[in-house]
C-alpha cells in the first residue's frame, strides 16, 4: 500500500467520514445543506462537488518550516468548506461567500496566466492563488488541459481569520482542492501540500509549507510531525490526559499586509545571518550568497565550530561570530562584499523588506531558529519516551513556555495582547501556554489537565475576555469561536455526494 502521504485526497461521499458523529457531524449536515442552498440561490444550479480543508494549531516549531527544520502541529475541527462547478460562459471565475456581508463575491477572469493586483488586496485572491498553481502544476504534469473554463464558487470559513489558525492556507488548500476535484483529477497529498504552499507565494508570503502540509496530511487524533526537503508527515500520539485549549488574543494578525515589516522581514534576517555565519565559518561571500539560503544550510558548520568547544549546539557559533547589536546594511555590505539589493533582487517581497528595515537583528533570530529546532526534537522525544503520562505532559508544557520566551524575546513576533494572554494561561493552571502561528496577534495554544478544561474556559473569560466583551470587541454569544478546546482532527477530502 502506498504511504499515507503518496495517496490522492481522499473523496468521501458522506460526512461522517470527514467529521464523526456527534455534534460536530450535525453541525456539518447544516453547513453543507445552507452551502448547497445558497449556491442554488447565488448561481441558479447545484455544485457539482466540494472540497474541506482545516486549519491548524502549531504545538510547537515556530518560524522554522522556511529555514528548513521539522514542525509539529495538529489539524483543528474549524475548517473552509469550497462548493465549486464548472460554468457555462467560460468567462470568468464568481467567487462568493456564505458571509456576503462581510466578503462580498469577487469576479475573476478565467485565466490561469493573470497576474494578481498585491496593492489591492481582495479575499479573492486567495482563491485565484489556487487556479493559477494548480494550472501550473496540471502543465508540468502533462494532463491536458482545454481552454479555460468558468468556475463558480461559495466559501464557507470556520477558521477565525488573522487569528494565526492558518485560514489562509485552509482556504488556498480547500481552493486548490476544489479546482483539482472540478477538472476530475487528483494528486497525491505530499505533491498538493507542495504545490499549495508555493501558490500562497503568489500572495505575496515567503510561506514555509507547515500549514499546508498539516492541513493536507493531517489524521484525526494525531499531531504531525512534518518534515520538509522532502515533504513527509509523521504520526505524534499525544499523551493522555491533557487538552490543548486555543485562545484568541483579539490582536488581528494581517500577515499578507504587513509582511514587510514583520514576516518576510524575518525571512530575510534569517537569510542574511545564514550567510554572514557561512562566511564566519570559511566560506568564501559569493559562494556564501550562492549556496546557502537557510539557517539549515550552515546548521553542519555550526555544529563542527562546536564540537571544537566540547558541544554540539550550533546556538555556540551564533553566540561567537553574530553581535548581538543590530546590523546596518552597510555593516552586512562590508561581510558579504555585495549589495544586499543585487542578494534579494529575485524576490520582489524580499526588496520591500530592505526598502521598509532599518536595521536587522541576526544573532536573535539565529539563536531562536537554531533553539527551536532542538524543542521540536525533545517534544517528540518526550512523546515517545518511558515517562509516565503526567511527567510527559509536564515536561511539554515546560517546552511550549521555552518556545513562547524564545518567540517574544528572540524572534519578537509576540505583541502586548497575546503577552497578558499566556500569563493569564499560565496564572490558571495551564502546564504550557506560548504564541501560535506566525504572531504578532492571533492566537495562544495552552496545555491543559483535561480535569480542569471547564473551569480553565470560565477563568479565561473572566480574566482575559469579560473585558474586552463590555467594550464590545467580540460579542458574548461568539465567545466559542475565541476560545475552545481541541483534539487532533482529519485532513483535506474531496466530498461528493
Amino acid at each position: 500500500m502506498a504511504k499515507y502521504e503518496d495517496q490522492p485526497i481522499p473523496i468521501y461521499s458522506s460526512l461522517e467520514a470527514v467529521y464523526g458523529d456527534g455534534s460536530q457531524f450535525e453541525e456539518a449536515e447544516l453547513r453543507f445543506q445552507n452551502l448547497r442552498s445558497k449556491f442554488q440561490q447565488v448561481f441558479g444550479h447545484s455544485p457539482e462537488v466540494f472540497a474541506r480543508s482545516p486549519g491548524r494549531v502549531n504545538l510547537i516549531g515556530e518560524h522554522i518550516d522556511y529555514e528548513g527544520y521539522s514542525v509539529l502541529p495538529m489539524a483543528i475541527r474549524q475548517d473552509t468548506i469550497v462548493a465549486i462547478r464548472k460554468n457555462d460562459s467560460g468567462k470568468s471565475l464568481r467567487i462568493a461567500n456564505v458571509n456576503d456581508q462581510k466578503y462580498t463575491m469577487c469576479t475573476y477572469p478565467a485565466d490561469p496566466d493573470q497576474s494578481i493586483d498585491l496593492k489591492n488586496h481582495r479575499w479573492g485572491h486567495y482563491f485565484v492563488c489556487g487556479y493559477k498553481g494548480y494550472f501550473e502544476f496540471a502543465k508540468s504534469k502533462g494532463v491536458s488541459i482545454d481552454e479555460p473554463v468558468g468556475l463558480d464558487v461559495l466559501v464557507d470559513g470556520t477558521v477565525p481569520t488573522g487569528s494565526g489558525l492558518s485560514s489562509s492556507a485552509a482556504f488556498v488548500c480547500s481552493a486548490t482542492i476544489a479546482i483539482m476535484a472540478a477538472f476530475g483529477v487528483n494528486f497525491p497529498k505530499k505533491e498538493i501540500a507542495q504545490l499549495t504552499c508555493e501558490c500562497e507565494r503568489h500572495i505575496g508570503t515567503q510561506s514555509g509549507g507547515m500549514d499546508q502540509a498539516i492541513s493536507v496530511m493531517a489524521k484525526a487524533g494525531f499531531a504531525e510531525l512534518i518534515d520538509f526537503n522532502p515533504i513527509r508527515a509523521t504520526d505524534v500520539q499525544l499523551p493522555n490526559g491533557g487538552t490543548f485549549i486555543i485562545a484568541h488574543s483579539l490582536a488581528e494578525s494581517q500577515k499578507a499586509v504587513t509582511a514587510a515589516i514583520n514576516y518576510n522581514n524575518r525571512v530575510v534576517e534569517c537569510r542574511l545571518a545564514s550567510i554572514l555565519l557561512g562566511i564566519k565559518l570559511g566560506m568564501k561571500p559569493q559562494e556564501a550568497i550562492s549556496k546557502v539560503k537557510t539557517l539549515s544550510d550552515v546548521e553542519g558548520l555550526c555544529v563542527s565550530f562546536a564540537g571544537n568547544k566540547g558541544s554540539s549546539d550550533p546556538v555556540i557559533a551564533v553566540k561567537e561570530f553574530l553581535k548581538e547589536e543590530p546590523y546596518t546594511a552597510e555593516e552586512i555590505e562590508k561581510i558579504t562584499e555585495q549589495d544586499l539589493t543585487s542578494i534579494f533582487s529575485y524576490s520582489p517581497s524580499s526588496m520591500d523588506v530592505l526598502k521598509a528595515a532599518k536595521h536587522f537583528k541576526l544573532h536573535q533570530r539565529a539563536a531562536h531558529v537554531y533553539s527551536e529546532a532542538k524543542r521540536v526534537h525533545a517534544f517528540k522525544d518526550t512523546v515517545s519516551s518511558n515517562l509516565s503520562d503526567e511527567d510527559k505532559l509536564k515536561k511539554l508544557g515546560d517546552l511550549m513556555n521555552e518556545s513562547h520566551y524564545s518567540c517574544s524575546v528572540l524572534y519578537e513576533c509576540s505583541c502586548s495582547e497575546l503577552e497578558e494572554l499566556v500569563t493569564v494561561c499560565r496564572d490558571h493552571g495551564a502546564l504550557g501556554a506560548r504564541l501560535t502561528g506566525a504572531g504578532w496577534g492571533g492566537c495562544a495554544v495552552a496545555l491543559v489537565n483535561e480535569a480542569i478544561v471547564p473551569q480553565f474556559i470560565l477563568n479565561l473569560k473572566e480574566k482575559f475576555f469579560q473585558s474586552r466583551i463590555e467594550k464590545g470587541v467580540i460579542n458574548n454569544n461568539d465567545l466559542g469561536l475565541y476560545v475552545f478546546a481541541s483534539k487532533p482532527s482529519s485532513g483535506a477530502a474531496i466530498i461528493k455526494f
